[in-house]
């Protein structure tokens, strides 16, 4: 059901609630992997059983094991406090945590939580958002009544039980007014260094990228709170994407008698959904589509329409709060964000980013009246970046559609900000979650980094001899080996048994963060790469995919400029669930992508002035000089390059929140297996 922008008067709800018992989700999974070359669509289950789900991104297993697995990760991941999912406080315990006051973030096994919700008698009737709704009217007309008799509408009586996050002392960017009324910040910060505020401005206007606050840490000008990506004061529209949602902490950080919703998720039953929410005149769902071989909409993505200027935020992050540091401080993500003025004169968007976003929007089946809002805002300075997304068709990407998602749409994207390069590369990448990975996958991923479409490894795959023509130009002649020094050049974050253990939270906070030893200790699985993945923040575990690119030597852009390095920030795990798989369709012999989830990300290049250049390498042998980066050089790579010098290629664009080199596993040294560790 479509909101409809002209004219809408909107009813307030109240979210003081208690949440509903969850119902555990079962989905049927499919490993991508297992048949590699095969170009068959498995059918699986095409909606969710549940909304607020375990983020992980499993791709094969028995159904009936996977279910149990998912019903713990459900429960663990949920991260509930002492009390059951019946008390309304325990999910947050918001207040306390900017006290100072311990937290119990223990979470109650599968068996606890289905003991506790029997014993809550008499069961309250609630809706699938975990809304009562015969109590939330309840609340508003008794509201109303009050507000009549004491006439004194502005009062509103939830704000005691509102989260006091924002009661400590922050240091604040202070909007000022431009000609023509337009919110400009006094600094325009370039730099991930930027001190975050709550007050409505555009503070981002060339677009950042911030780890996400967590309690009991610093801060050092380079994280950021939900409140402070929000802005909440004069919010209009809010459009979200998540894959698990904490819908009760979610609207107490809005004021929700002034902003209107558009929650895009993954459902079951659509009808469902939009009748439960029919009267909340300010909330509207999407659902994009989830036939076919889809497994989950995994996406993550904001859209806040200001009155002057429109945020868009890409995290890595699920609305949930422990993904947002709160719950004691036990996990973290990263954010981009940028702000975009209004214009004055209507006209569409011109750059790369708007068309690739517009097209990932159309196909979530975002309704167009909210998509056309968008040609009101300033997308000029997005023409630096790349909007990159996953598009599950429900079956295949044919004809030219491959090119523009999955890891086809990554490359295509580096060429498109001339990135394109045949230099060879180093690669980090952060993940939370990890498939049954491959070399030839991993080749994939590399030769999109340096802005290939796919074409280069699926003709090579598919040649009887050697050297063979790209497909789609027989000109260039393709070698076997073609691409195959990415072996050496890929590094796969993803935290052991002991840092999990050893973690603020314990291995009952990482629930999300998800690999299977079969996997691991397959035949096929390039064991070599993985490292440990313990962050700068000690104790933090962490949710990110991230996705860092070094080239040896810069890319060139102007006679001035150049790229020193890349990274993707998004919702992308490594895995071909999260980045698909071209393949060769058996009866037309052309290419077709196999994609099962929804995902999105934004490439963000690190620019330089050419002069710099020689600066950084200064710089770089410097720290190797001083032993910078090297506490752990016995346990990490022995190669030319073991990553030690992101926090320096990075350090005034992008965050790097795991310590480098990173620990290579083997010995007593293995990687941690959620579902196994429950068993």
């Amino acid at each position: 059901m479509a909101p409809n922008e002209e004219g809408r008067q909107f009813e307030t709800f109240d979210l003081d609630s208690e949440p509903d018992q969850r119902r555990n989700a079962e989905r049927q999974v499919v490993d991508l992997t297992a048949e590699s070359d095969s170009d068959e669509v498995i059918p699986v289950f095409p909606k969710s059983q549940s909304v607020i789900g375990s983020d992980t991104d499993d791709e094969a297993g028995d159904d009936d094991e996977y279910d149990e697995d998912l019903k713990r990760a459900i429960a663990l991941s949920l991260q509930e406090a002492e009390g059951g999912p019946h008390n309304a406080s325990s999910h947050l315990h918001i207040s306390d945590s900017e006290k100072g006051v311990s937290q119990n973030t223990r979470s109650p096994s599968v068996k606890e939580v289905e003991g506790k919700a029997n014993d809550h008698e008499p069961a309250k009737s609630m809706g699938v958002l975990g809304l009562d709704r015969k109590q939330m009217e309840q609340e508003r007309l008794a509201r109303l009544a009050k507000r009549k008799a004491e006439d004194t509408s502005s009062i509103d009586h939830r704000e005691a039980k509102q989260s006091k996050i924002d009661s400590a002392p922050r240091a604040s960017v202070q909007p000022t007014m431009a000609a023509g009324g337009t919110i400009m910040s006094k600094s325009q910060p370039t730099s991930s260094r930027s001190i975050p505020s709550t007050s409505p401005s555009t503070q981002y206007p060339e677009g950042a990228v911030k780890k996400t606050w967590a309690f009991g840490y610093p801060r050092q000008g380079d994280d950021i709170k939900i409140e402070e990506v929000l802005q909440k004061a004069d919010l209009e529209l809010a459009v979200m994407s998540s894959f698990m949602w904490e819908m009760e902490w979610l609207f107490s950080k809005f004021n929700i008698e002034k902003t209107r919703f558009i929650l895009v998720m993954q459902a079951e039953d659509d009808a469902t959904y939009e009748s439960e929410t029919a009267t909340m005149r300010n909330l509207r769902l999407c659902f994009p589509p989830m036939g076919g071989q889809v497994v989950c909409m995994h996406s993550k993505l904001m859209l806040l329409f200001h009155p002057e200027y429109l945020r868009l935020v890409v995290p890595t992050a699920n609305l949930t709060p422990y993904d947002w540091g709160e719950m004691n401080g036990v996990m973290e993500n990263s954010v981009f964000l940028i702000d975009l003025p209004k214009k004055n004169v209507l006209e569409k968007p011109t750059t790369h980013f708007y068309e690739d976003l517009v097209v990932f929007l159309k196909a979530s089946t975002l309704h167009e009246n909210i998509i056309a809002k968008l040609d009101n805002f300033d997308f000029s300075k997005t023409s630096k970046y790349a909007f990159v997304h996953t598009i599950p068709s429900g079956g295949s990407h044919t004809d030219t559609a491959w090119k523009r998602t999955g890891y086809c749409g990554l490359g295509r994207a580096v060429e498109r900000l001339n990135l394109c390069t045949s230099i060879p590369l180093n690669i980090d990448y952060i993940a939370s979650s990890v498939g049954a990975i491959t070399d030839q996958f991993l080749r994939c991923m590399y030769l999109a980094s340096q802005g290939d479409d796919g074409l280069t490894e699926f003709s090579i795959r598919y040649a009887k001899t050697f050297p063979v023509p790209r497909r789609d130009n027989p000109s260039k002649l393709l070698k076997k080996d073609t691409g195959s020094e990415w072996s050496d050049r890929f590094r796969l974050y993803f935290p052991s048994q002991n840092t999990v253990a050893t973690s603020k939270g314990g291995p009952r906070c990482a629930g999300t963060v998800c690999f299977q030893s079969k996997w691991y200790n397959g035949e096929n699985f390039p064991r070599h790469i993985l490292r440990d993945c313990e962050s700068q923040r000690k104790g933090l575990l962490m949710h990110n995919k991230i996705l860092y690119v070094r080239p040896d030597d810069p890319i060139p852009l102007s006679e001035t400029t150049q790229c020193r390095a890349w990274a993707y920030i998004g919702s992308a795990n490594m895995s071909e669930s999260a980045w698909g798989r071209l393949v060769q369709d058996r009866s037309t012999k052309s290419p077709k992508l196999n994609c099962r989830n929804w995902e999105c990300g934004v490439i963000v290049p690190v620019i330089e002035d050419r002069t710099d250049s020689s600066e950084l390498k200064d710089k770089i042998h410097e720290d190797k000089c001083k032993g910078k980066a090297s506490e752990f050089s016995s346990l990490s790579s022995s190669d030319n390059d073991d990553g030690a010098n992101l926090p320096v290629v990075f350090e005034n664009t992008i965050p790097v929140p795991m310590r480098v080199p990173g620990a290579r596993y083997g010995g007593g040294r293995k990687p941690w297996y959620f579902a196994e560790s429950q068993s």
